[in-house]
């Protein structure tokens, strides 16, 4: 191994604009597609509380006993 004094060793501060910067990037990203995701997820809400509801309605009626009362 080799010593050369050229070396320099990484700081914290290097770390930590780095990922500064990196964070930068992604959030910058995600803000410009924010309002589609939100929109998109609204949506899938929706149809999934829809088809919930049509399932149950449907397993309700399968499994409903009619009951019929006579007076003799």
């Amino acid at each position: 191994m080799a010593n050369s004094k050229n070396e320099s060793r990484i700081s914290r501060e290097d770390i930590e604009s780095k990922l500064r910067t990196l964070q930068g990037d992604v959030q910058g990203k995600v803000d410009d597609r924010r309002s589609t995701l939100l929109a998109i997820a609204g949506g899938v809400g929706v149809i999934l509380v829809v088809a919930f509801y049509l399932m149950g309605r449907r397993s309700g009626k399968r499994r409903s006993t009619v009951v019929e009362i006579r007076r003799v």
